[in-house]
């Protein structure tokens, strides 16, 4: 039995040359700086850097004592902080299309069932990045700016630097935004096989406390701070052994609805194998009343089948074609 031909891989035919790629690369690369270069000159005209840095500032200033404001050590402090402000807006907002094009640029080396699991994971990577943003900007600076006025003593009054201020929120985004990618970690782990659900669930109690001394080394050293960053990173463990519990599920479903058809497949083949196809009896021509001459030294000659020719009796004579059977002997 012939064996059966290899699947062809969907990704061949697709190669490249090396240069191809670096240009495509530098293609991709251009579109994306022209996207962010694009959104800081529209937030330069509206609402304006001023206008981003006093938004950015506002859960501070909001706890200051009355009449107290930020002050700027540095001459050209108050000129480069809200340019970098406006910088960063502009990346956050062209991000969707910064990603697009990352996406553009390793699609095409990606198989089908790779490109199933990408492009979700991207999408939820970047949506948990922005919420961890949008936690450090309503939760975390409020409250911690409350917690410390709270603490300060009455003959200290709170003047924050502006470039300290900025550099400090940017470190919190950063933190909170890679944080909140704990689900994705986890999902990605039990999706390849590195670990299954059960090994997390196990190592549960180490996660805690491995995400209480994150906390305790990356933030303020300030209670609000540490808890801000390590209770949502629990939490979000838990979301992610939820949702890989789901995908594993789904994947055993899969694999065992699998070996069915290969099963079965394999029983049918064997079933075909058994059974032998049925030998054509060929009919042999013999010298009969109803058999001409011309037909006889035919059916002598070679193979043949009917051929319909009909002898002086009028029935058929028995003749065959030199078409469909053995050579005749």
């Amino acid at each position: 039995m012939a064996a059966p031909p290899p699947e062809k891989d969907e990704l061949e035919g697709t190669e490249a040359p090396f240069v191809s790629h670096l240009i495509e690369l530098r293609d991709r690369l251009i579109r994306a700086l022209l996207a962010v270069g694009l959104a800081f000159g529209v937030l330069m005209v509206w609402p304006g850097a001023g206008a981003l840095y006093d938004l950015l500032a506002q859960p501070l200033t909001a706890h200051l004592p009355k009449g107290a404001t930020m002050i700027a050590t540095s001459v050209i402090t108050p000129f480069l902080v809200p340019l970098k402000i406006a910088l960063m807006a502009a990346f956050l907002l062209a991000l969707p299309y910064v990603l697009y094009q990352v996406w553009a640029f390793v699609a095409p080396g990606l198989y089908s069932h790779e490109k199933r699991m990408v492009l979700p994971l991207v999408i939820s990577s970047t949506i948990l990045f922005l919420v961890g943003v949008a936690f450090v900007y309503f939760v975390v600076i409020p409250g911690l700016a409350g917690f410390i006025q709270a603490v300060a003593p009455q003959s200290i009054t709170a003047a924050p630097d502006v470039e300290e201020y900025f550099g400090f929120v940017l470190t919190l985004f950063l933190v909170f935004g890679i944080a909140f990618e704990v689900p994705i970690a986890v999902v990605v782990l039990v999706r390849i096989g590195v670990v299954s659900v059960a090994q997390l669930v196990k190592a549960r109690g180490y996660f805690i406390v491995g995400a209480f001394v994150v906390a305790a080394v990356v933030t303020p050293p300030d209670v609000i701070s540490q808890l801000a960053l390590a209770i949502p990173m629990c939490l979000l463990y838990e979301a992610g052994i939820l949702v890989a519990r789901g995908i594993e599920r789904r994947a055993q479903a899969d694999s065992a609805r699998e070996g069915k058809g290969a099963l079965s497949r394999r029983a049918a083949s064997s079933r075909r194998r058994r059974t032998k196809p049925e030998r054509t009896a060929w009919p042999t021509a013999t010298r009969s009343s109803a058999s001409c001459v011309r037909c006889l030294t035919r059916t002598r000659s070679a193979t043949m089948r009917p051929t319909g020719c009909r002898s002086r009796a009028g029935a058929s004579c028995g003749c065959w074609s030199a078409a469909s059977a053995p050579a005749w002997r």
